[in-house]
């Protein structure tokens, strides 16, 4: 399993409750498929610099997850045909990998 992000944008109009029903049922259908959701932070209500799809603000949802890649396809399908999210992005999430610092090399001071 590979380990991927999502940002998705959902509309402003849904309420809290709604808001969270979506993130349930994101979640179950990441599990439905095998996948294990690592994180979720809802990020909030945000304005745009430009409208999409005539609104002007929406509600910020971010999931990072386990899923095996034949999903992304399955996902990105279902985020189209849900009429309540505006917009969606899937990366594939790739972990810094830790190097060794450099040796510097001084020069000898002069007494």
């Amino acid at each position: 399993m590979k380990t991927y992000e999502t940002v998705t944008i959902i509309k402003p109009q849904l309420t809290d409750g709604e808001v969270a029903a979506f993130v349930d049922k994101a979640k179950a259908f990441i599990a439905s498929a095998g996948g294990e959701v690592v994180s979720e932070e809802k990020l909030g209500r945000r304005r745009f610099s430009h409208d999409i799809v005539k609104n002007r603000e929406g509600f910020y949802l971010y999931l990072k997850f386990k899923a095996e890649t034949p999903f992304i396809k399955a996902w990105k399908d279902n985020v189209k045909l849900n009429q309540n999210v505006l917009r969606s992005m899937v990366v594939k999430s790739v972990e810094p990998k830790n190097r060794p610092a450099k040796k510097v090399k001084t020069a000898p001071v002069a007494a």
